[in-house]
């Protein structure tokens, strides 16, 4: 029989899942393809935003847009023109009911687990195709499937040692999203965004101006430490360079946010003797405020084509 068995929402960046539908299906198939729905989560960000993983008597499909993923199992002989107009319509729920900011910040597993409620109804309608009923046009979605037809996964890229790194452009040419590109657009700039920014550049400004005058007192004292001219220096480096990784994307970035803020504490910690507690605190907590915000402000996936 044709159907839809489960699905799942997830969030892109680490795969947290957000939400999922009750499954009753405890056969062995389907509780091997849980395995491939866990394995995929933890690399949908290195997947284009539109995929199918065939697994035999089962198939996989997802869709990411705005850093949440919505993925679904289905059987193998289900229409892929309608297993898309089901994610779609999902996605077009999620978004409305939930705003980015919830589902960015979210640290619990299935924190948002009343919308089983909205996947229940929705896939009882699409399992029941005779007497579906929806606004979509399966017609249009026909269309873009075959004008973006979604990037076939084998088994053998999901089990393999390098994972999906080696997907590019050349290889799914349709695809809104590989978020591998170094033009990689980031979501929209939030309120604490932007104070963060700005407080990133008084620090900067505030150790240039420092710096300044610790090489004026070096010329002037020739006892000066000139240590000190260089933690000024790398500290202005540091808070602009967190200014550089809000704004642009660039790979291994919170790893690098992370970096920084450590360089700011290990020079703030340095001149502990030229500046007061307050003044330690305020730099320190710039730092950290901000790497949070880089933390928060992920790449942006597809935005979703409500004329579909």
């Amino acid at each position: 029989m044709s159907m839809i068995l489960s699905a799942s929402v997830v969030r892109v960046r680490d795969g947290l899942p957000l939400s999922a539908s009750t499954d009753y299906d405890q056969s062995t198939g389907v509780q091997e393809c849980r395995k491939y729905f866990k394995m995929l989560s933890k690399k949908l960000s290195q997947l284009p935003d539109r995929c199918t993983l065939k697994t035999g008597q089962y198939n996989i499909n997802f869709i990411s847009s705005l850093g949440v993923s919505y993925m679904m199992l289905c059987t193998e002989n289900y229409p892929s023109v309608l297993a898309f107009c089901f994610l779609d319509e999902l996605q077009k729920e999620f978004i409305t009911t939930y705003n980015m900011m919830k589902t960015n910040t979210a640290v619990r597993p299935y924190c948002f687990i009343e919308f089983d409620n909205f996947i229940q109804r929705t896939k009882q309608r699409y399992n029941n195709t005779r007497s579906l009923s929806t606004k979509m046009n399966l017609a249009d979605m026909q269309t873009e499937i075959k004008l973006r037809p979604p990037y076939q996964i084998s088994l053998t890229e999901l089990g393999s040692a390098n994972g999906f790194a080696h997907f590019s452009a050349t290889e799914y040419k349709g695809t809104g999203k590989i978020s591998a590109a170094p033009h990689q657009r980031l979501e929209p700039v939030t309120l604490p965004g932007i104070v963060s920014f700005v407080l990133s550049l008084l620090c900067g400004a505030l150790n240039l101006i420092r710096g300044f005058h610790a090489i004026e007192s070096l010329l002037q004292n020739e006892g000066e430490d000139f240590s000190y001219v260089i933690a000024f220096f790398l500290g202005t480096a540091a808070c602009l360079y967190q200014c550089y990784l809000f704004v642009y994307y660039t790979g291994w970035r919170n790893a690098k946010s992370f970096l920084t803020f450590g360089l700011i504490c290990l020079c703030n910690m340095y001149l502990y003797e030229l500046r007061n507690l307050w003044q330690l605190f305020f730099h320190v907590t710039v730092g950290a405020f901000s790497t949070l915000q880089i933390r928060l402000r992920q790449p942006q996936g597809k935005s979703p084509d409500y004329n579909v």
